[in-house]
């Protein structure tokens, strides 16, 4: 059975953040605020936990895309690819933001169910939550978001409670999330190419 935990967007409470950690640690598979929606998220090196996520979205682990959350630009190159200077410049400019970079990804990326993904998802989204829980975790979280037929009730932390307490560990509240996903985009290339639009405006970044 999940807890609802309270944690103050603009100033996280170090030992609610740490409470979170040591779930994830655990194993524990958490719901949290990003800069765009709600996501779901767990450690990146923990499989039963990544099955768990693959439970709750009713999909096949081989079919799930990785998209990690990571702190900042330090941590991108650990899993991707060596990143080209407009892609970098690009990526520079947009995080932490409403963004997700679609790279290739490298050999540290781990061998999820024994099947070898050529892309990894970035995320550093603008917000302190998921960030610090990163930090202090040491290594990135995988995410993906929570979706509903009714995507306002996904926006109020005690609904997304009421859904997921018994398939998740932590429902972490900080404050009503947004309707529009990130916007994802392709970077395998420098022919850069919007795969969805979402919160993310890549023209006013690029301006």
């Amino acid at each position: 059975m999940a807890i609802l935990l309270s944690i103050h967007p603009d100033n996280p409470q170090e030992n609610r953040l740490q409470q979170v950690v040591d779930c994830i640690k655990k194993g524990g598979v958490v719901i949290y605020p990003t800069d765009t929606v709600y996501g779901i998220g767990c450690n990146l090196y923990n499989e039963k936990a990544i099955e768990r996520i693959c439970r709750i979205k009713e999909v096949k682990p081989n079919k799930m895309h990785l998209s990690f959350i990571c702190y900042d630009l330090s941590d991108i190159s650990k899993y991707a690819r060596i990143i080209t200077t407009p892609t970098f410049r690009l990526m520079k400019k947009a995080l932490p933001g409403a963004f997700t970079f679609i790279l290739e990804s490298n050999k540290e990326v781990p061998k999820l169910f024994d099947m070898k993904k050529k892309q990894v998802g970035i995320r550093v989204p603008n917000h302190k939550i998921p960030r610090e829980i990163v930090r202090m975790l040491g290594n990135p979280i995988l995410t993906t978001s929570i979706k509903d037929s009714d995507a306002e009730h996904m926006t109020d932390p005690e609904l997304i409670f009421e859904m997921y307490e018994k398939q998740v560990d932590i429902v972490i509240d900080g404050g009503i999330g947004g309707l529009l996903p990130s916007t994802v985009i392709d970077c395998t290339d420098d022919n850069f190419e919007i795969i969805r639009q979402g919160a993310g405006n890549l023209e006013e970044v690029m301006a």
